[in-house]
């Protein structure tokens, strides 16, 4: 019932499970989490997340993969996603995704532009393979939306979003999806809840980006895809309705998102 777009299955705190990701898996079907979306950060992970998705999707828990550089890279891993290399890797079926990419000027400004070049490289990619988006946009929300605007990309999740309610507007102007994680139920996140109360139904889906960014009755804990629920039991207080609901409809939509070219 409950799709997680955005985890991070290689990086998982597995110390619960006595080291094993198997443990993690079924944690997540006890939940009832159907679908999940592991997301690739560096050429070096797709190996072992491939191996993953391969190893545990079955009838119970369907499994994909994103193939991205994720902006905080070093230059040089940033500088190796070519549109070619991208194309080549992310061709396979068991990939749904280009991502994570994007812009983040909070922890580096000074590959300000090896980021940009790198995001507008993903979008050609995306484009090539008629794959979504997934874009990181952390401190650069201006920047972000000028490239996706100027590249003509338009099919593709804002992940983990922490922005504004104009943000997500000239996002879904343009034809992106908007994922909320574990922030969400912050106390210090009402812009981002205010955002989330005025999201179109259609467009809104859910995350969990762990092993990071735990929901709060989590937060303390190592975060993992079996806590999704509790993301959407969070945007389901702001809708009136019940976890299950919005598990269903943010379900719903990913699969309107993975086929909007196919």
């Amino acid at each position: 019932m409950f799709t997680d777009t955005h985890c991070h299955l290689n990086r998982l705190d597995l110390a619960k499970y006595d080291g094993q990701l198997s443990g993690a898996i079924d944690a997540m079907k006890a939940a009832n989490v159907t679908r999940a979306m592991a997301i690739m950060c560096d050429f070096n992970e797709y190996e072992d997340i491939a191996k993953i998705v391969s190893t545990y999707s079955d009838e119970i828990l369907n499994l994909g993969m994103s193939v991205g550089i994720h902006p905080c890279e070093d230059i040089q891993v940033l500088q190796s996603a070519t549109v070619e290399r991208l194309i080549e890797t992310a061709s396979n079926d068991h990939v749904w995704a280009i991502g994570e990419t994007g812009l983040d000027y909070y922890w580096s400004t000074e590959n300000k532009k090896e980021q940009q070049a790198s995001l507008a490289r993903h979008i050609h990619a995306s484009q090539h393979l008629k794959k979504p988006l997934v874009i990181h946009m952390r401190d650069a929300k201006d920047d972000t939306i000028d490239i996706l605007k100027s590249e003509g990309a338009e099919h593709g999740i804002i992940h983990c979003f922490t922005e504004d309610w104009e943000t997500a507007k000239q996002a879904l102007d343009l034809g992106f999806y908007i994922s909320f994680s574990g922030i969400v139920s912050f106390k210090s996140a009402q812009m981002i809840q205010d955002a989330a109360k005025k999201m179109p139904r259609d467009r809104i889906l859910i995350e969990t980006d762990s092993p990071y960014l735990a929901p709060v009755p989590k937060r303390g804990r190592p975060n993992e895809p079996a806590y999704v629920p509790y993301v959407a039991a969070y945007i389901a207080d702001m809708y009136d309705c019940s976890a299950e609901d919005i598990g269903k409809l943010t379900a719903k939509n990913f699969e309107n998102l993975l086929a909007q070219y196919h």
